[in-house]
């Protein structure tokens, strides 16, 4: 594993890549030290780019380990266009089952590549804020900052 560290407005950033693609974005500082490579270099310019106003859309290989239904989850949160929010009944009608709810909103809590596959971007069907794995201050700034 590789990784990279990125300090954001939001506190340290750290992404995690296979070499072959980005595994994991969190928020927190690497636990053991490792020299970076390429991609996770890319995401470390493209997270500030992000974090500058200057990039709306990540260009990265994603790898992020989880189930079939929770890779089918991270997919479509991909699909939200920054500046923009969907619900968690919205991707569950996107995914072919609005019974689905609690179970889009458990695969969205165990998103591993945060900021890069939008997890931030879901609200509850009443507009409100719900919960994020980095907390709902970051959520809260994240939207802010993409005009949300």
């Amino acid at each position: 594993m590789f990784y990279a560290s990125y300090s954001s407005p939001l506190g340290a950033i750290t992404v995690s890549s296979n070499g072959a693609a980005v595994v994991e974005v969190g928020f927190c500082s690497p636990t053991s030290s490792s020299d970076s490579c390429p991609i996770a270099h890319h995401a470390v310019q493209q997270l500030h780019e992000y974090f500058s106003g200057k990039r709306q859309h990540f260009e990265l290989p994603l790898a992020p380990s989880g189930t079939a239904f929770q890779q089918r989850v991270w997919r479509a949160l991909l699909t939200v266009p920054y500046g923009q929010t969907a619900s968690y009944k919205d991707i569950a009608s996107q995914l072919g089952d609005v019974n689905a709810v609690r179970a889009v909103g458990m695969a969205n809590s165990r998103n591993p590549i945060a900021i890069i596959i939008p997890c931030h971007r879901i609200i509850g069907t009443d507009g409100s804020l719900t919960g994020y794995a980095g907390g709902l201050d970051k959520k809260q700034w994240l939207l802010q900052h993409e005009n949300v």
